[in-house]
Formats: structure tokens, sequence, C-alpha cells
């Protein structure tokens, strides 16, 4: 209706300039005649002007048009450029509200300073939800940056990317499957500004032939590509590292993260073999580290239910007490008790547990109230900008203190800057993980580092820094 309303317009000022011209051209030619008129029948124009003076006259009045004509043709083509400006505009907004495509631009700090309406239907959230807000509120870095670096090492480094399988994170906690495209946004100089581009919501099933994803998932199952990546977690109150989380890293197929190819399972009906292989070469990998960590190792609770789950924890040479099962989300729990009495006898042996992505989703606030976990890993969510977000470090603070009452260890996950630690610290969690603290590594003279008493020095020293702050 809008663009309709504007060529009416459009045409109503080109009709009535051109009526205008023409009035001009009627009264200018009316001034000639009675000035040349007179002239040749041999009396004075305008009875007594002279011809030296009626000749510029004369020849300003035919000039006048001219000038007319042109300025009416140079706002005529304003006037069109306008509408058409108007109609790509229109054009342009009306991609953006009915594309199934989410549209999204981040700044250098990785916070969004765009969305399109297709963000709705992949994140759970509204465009203005998101805007201001840190990419990890909706995708894990870990996972972006893998499949980047996949898709990087294929395309020569080029630093723009497409057609990406990762994974998205739903406002509800669960997981989507995309495709994602982007490319840098560079200013004059050619410095980077941020990124821009579009992703869009895969079916594991049609993305995937079954038939093609089987035989991927079969390759892994019996292949040896799984390798584990192990990130450390310190403690807050000493700085030392007391703990891992194991990461799995998968060989093979290029475009795809880890949790891709734990989707590409699951629609197969693979997962569960998969996450137990997982899970074994995690507490295989395991025996390189230090004898003083404890081994953060995921699994969903379909596969705690496993017998295979039970019998890789008796094959395992590490005793239980180092071993801490992070239960994770990608499976709806609906009854929590043959779940509770499987794990019993273990936690009884000394097996901990750990809720991972707390606060991500309502799956993650469920697991801690039904199986009361010794550790809580606080959602990067929650963790990213909370020395600047009020909201965050109200919440991080509810956490401490409900972690408190029941006994639980609380860890906060993805912590970046030296802001963000300085902020947990100060609310009181007393562990943390994140890339400020140390990347996922797969070299043993790493894990050995993290041994090290003297490996706590440096987040002291950021703590004796930044702690202090009001």
């Amino acid at each position: 209706m809008p663009h309709r309303k504007e060529r009416q317009a459009t045409r109503l000022a080109s009709a009535s300039t051109g009526w205008w011209l023409l009035i001009v051209i009627f009264v200018e030619a009316a001034v000639a005649l009675s000035i040349r008129l007179p002239m040749a029948l041999g009396y004075p124009p305008w009875g007594g002007i002279d011809d030296s003076t009626a000749f510029p006259g004369l020849l300003s009045l035919l000039v006048v048009p001219l000038v007319v004509l042109a300025a009416w043709r140079l706002v005529r083509q304003q006037q069109q450029e306008r509408s058409q400006a108007f109609r790509t505009s229109h054009l342009m907004d009306t991609a953006l509200r009915v594309s199934l495509d989410w549209l999204w631009a981040i700044g250098p700090d990785g916070r969004f300073t765009f969305c399109s309406a297709g963000c709705k239907d992949i994140t759970g959230y509204e465009p203005a939800e998101l805007l201001g807000r840190h990419m990890t509120a909706v995708i894990d870095r870990a996972d972006l940056t893998e499949a980047r670096e996949d898709w990087k090492a294929r395309e020569d480094g080029d630093s723009s990317w497409s057609r990406v399988v990762t994974v998205c994170r739903h406002r509800n906690g669960s997981r989507v499957l995309v495709d994602v495209s982007g490319r840098p946004v560079r200013d004059r100089e050619g410095k980077a500004r941020g990124f821009e581009g579009n992703s869009r919501i895969l079916d594991a099933q049609s993305a995937l032939s079954r038939a093609a994803a089987t035989a991927r998932t079969r390759e892994l199952l019996t292949g040896d590509s799984l390798t584990t990546a192990f990130q450390p977690i310190t403690s807050l109150e000493t700085g030392n590292v007391v703990g891992v989380e194991a990461l799995t890293r998968f060989g093979g197929r290029a475009g795809a993260s880890t949790e891709v190819r734990f989707i590409e399972a699951a629609s197969i009906g693979l997962d569960i073999e998969l996450e137990i292989l997982a899970f074994r070469t995690a507490l295989a990998s395991a025996r390189g580290l230090p004898p003083g960590l404890y081994v953060g190792a995921n699994l969903s609770p379909r596969s705690c239910l496993d017998p295979r789950f039970a019998a890789a924890l008796r094959e395992s040479a590490l005793p239980l007490h180092r071993i801490v099962l992070e239960l994770t989300e990608r499976h709806e729990v609906c009854d929590y008790e043959p779940l509770a009495e499987a794990l019993a006898p273990l936690r009884r042996a000394g097996l901990r547990i750990a809720v991972d992505d707390a606060g991500a989703g309502f799956a993650s606030m469920r697991h801690i109230l039904q199986l009361k976990p010794e550790l809580i890993k606080l959602d990067r969510g929650i963790i990213a900008g909370i020395d600047a977000d009020p909201g965050q470090r109200a919440l991080g603070a509810a956490m401490v203190g409900f972690s408190s009452e029941i006994g639980a260890t609380l860890v906060a996950e993805g912590i970046e800057t030296e802001a963000e630690l300085a902020a947990v610290a100060k609310l009181g969690m007393t562990a943390a993980q994140g890339y400020l603290l140390g990347r996922p590594s797969l070299r043993p003279e790493d894990w050995a580092e993290w041994g090290n008493e003297s490996a706590g020095s440096r987040w002291q020293r950021v703590g004796s820094t930044t702690t202090e702050q009001p």
C-alpha cells in the first residue's frame, strides 16, 4: 500500500510540474509577441521602448523556458530515483521479514548489531532481544571455530566462509542444526570490523542422505579418527588447575563441528554408540593427565542407562573418584527414577555428577533438582559480559547461593576476559573454565603443565589486579 501511494504522489508531482512549465512558456510567448509584433508593424514596442532595450529582454525571455525545462527534467529525475530507492528499500524490507534465513551482523566485539526476523525460528529470540548480546548466547564459539577452521583448510585460508554446518543453541536449550555463511566486514583501511552473514535451519536427514550419514558414522565407530582434547578447570580459591573437561575431536569430513557429527549420528539411531566410544576414548586418553586432576566427560542421560557405560567405567584405569560425568541435554528425560537408580551405586563408589550448560534451558535445571549433582557448570550465555550486566550478576549470585545450599561446586564456563574472571570471583564462584584460563589441548606436554602448582600463578596475578575493583 505505501508504494502505491508513493507512485501516485510521484505522478501528481510530475503532472503539476508539467502544467506549470506550459503556463510559463505560454506567458513567455505572449510577452515576446507583444514586443515583436508592434516592431514588425513599425510601432514602438509597449508604447515607446526602443529595439535596443527590447532585444536583450526578448533574449532573456527566450532563455528562461530552457532553464525551467532543464530544472523540470532534473526534478523529475530526482523523483524517479527516490521512487526507485523507495521500491528497493521496500523490497529489501519484505525479503528480510518473510525470508526463512536469518541475516545477521556482529561487531568486532562479537555482539550482534543486526538481526533479521528469521532469528526467531532458529534461536527462539526476537531480533530486538539479540541486538547487543554476544554471539555466544546462541552459538558455542568452539563449534563455530572448529567448523570454520575445517572450511578454511579447504579454501586456502580465505577469511570468508560458506555452507558451514554447525549447531545453534535455541532459547529452550535444544540444539538446532544450521548452515552458516559469512564474511568479514572491513573499513577503508582493510581492517576487520566484524562479520556479517546468514544462517538457515537444516534437517539432519534432509541435509545429509541417510545412507551417507550411516556410512560416515560407521566409519567413525570402526576407525581410529576419534581423539580427545582436554581443557583445564581452575580453582578460583587457589589458582591451580583442579580438573579438565574432555572434548571429543573427529578427523574426516570437513565443514562440520563435533556437535554436528553427534546430531548426524542421532538422526540414524547411532548416537549412543558414538557417545560411548567418545567416552571410552576420553578415559583412555586421561591416563596421560597428572594424577591429581579429575576428568569431566560428557554423556547424555540415555547413554548412562546403556550397559556399555558401566562396562566402560569398570574397564577404565582411572579410579571413579577422578571421573566426573557431565550430563548433556541431547535428550529429554521424562522419568528420572531409572537414571538415578543406575547412577546411585556408581556415585556411592566415588563417581561424581555435573550438570552441563546450567541456565541454558529448562532441562539443565530439572537435572539439578532431580539429580542433586556435585558440580554445576554455569552456561557461557550467563557468563559472557557478566561484568557489565547487572541482571547476569544477579543470576550468578543466585546460582552461587543455590549451589551452596545443595553442596555443589559452581563452575563458570567460557571465561574469556579478565573482567569476567574478576566478576565471577567477586560473586563467590569457586571454579572457572575458559579460553582466558586455558584452551583445549591435544598435547600431553600441555597437560603435564596443569599438574604443576605454579600453573595458578597467572590467575593470581590477574586476580590481584582485578578483584579489588569496585
